[in-house]
């Protein structure tokens, strides 16, 4: 045995080792205690409605028409919300684009409630570092009750009981700030108005 075959031949027993162990052993021993302990997160926290995938509690939607709660814009591209190119659009507060993108949210908002004077949360007319953000301040969806309850003709109390219902508080009471789903909220939202409508 040469030199050389005594040290290719550990080199490459410890190579397939490795791959095996790091490769294969060590991520499916997560995955499966992962699925055993949180089987909904490892999952992809799908919301399932009448047996069909609407969506995930962890990206947002684009929700655009005035009946519905709108959530943070979104940096990524082709198009809003994409997973796969999850990121932020990285300007900064100089930027003429960011500085335009936000007049333009804005003006949006106004235009969909022309009688809401109210400050507009910064959360509704920035996006998150992500692109990918699900979840809106509760200021900002009390922000937009009022056109909700007036564009689905419900008394503006029970569209806030629904928001103060889905409010969810920081993590252990510690973690984060109060937050608020929207994908979640329009699902219940449009569950309570055609049941009352009924």
């Amino acid at each position: 045995m040469n030199k050389n075959s005594s040290i290719l031949r550990p080199a490459i027993v410890l190579f397939a080792l490795l791959s095996a162990l790091t490769g294969l052993i060590y991520p499916m021993a997560v995955t499966g205690a992962a699925k055993a302990v949180f089987p909904k997160e490892a999952a992809g926290s799908l919301i399932v409605l009448d047996g069909t995938t609407v969506g995930s509690r962890l990206i947002g939607q684009n929700f655009s028409d005035p009946k519905h709660f709108w959530g943070r814009p979104s940096a990524t591209a082709p198009q809003p919300y994409n997973a796969s190119a999850s990121g932020g659009a990285n300007q900064g507060p100089l930027n003429p684009a960011l500085t335009d993108a936000i007049k333009a949210r804005v003006e949006a908002l106004r235009t969909a409630d022309p009688g809401n004077t109210a400050p507009v949360p910064v959360d509704l007319v920035t996006a998150s570092a992500s692109g990918l953000d699900p979840d809106i301040s509760p200021a900002a969806a009390h922000y937009q009750a009022a056109r909700v309850a007036r564009v689905r003709g419900v008394p503006v109390e029970q569209i806030n009981a629904l928001i103060e219902k889905h409010t969810q508080g920081a993590l252990w009471g510690l973690l984060g700030e109060a937050r608020v789903n929207v994908l979640a909220l329009n699902l219940a939202l449009d569950a309570s108005t055609s049941s009352a409508a009924r």
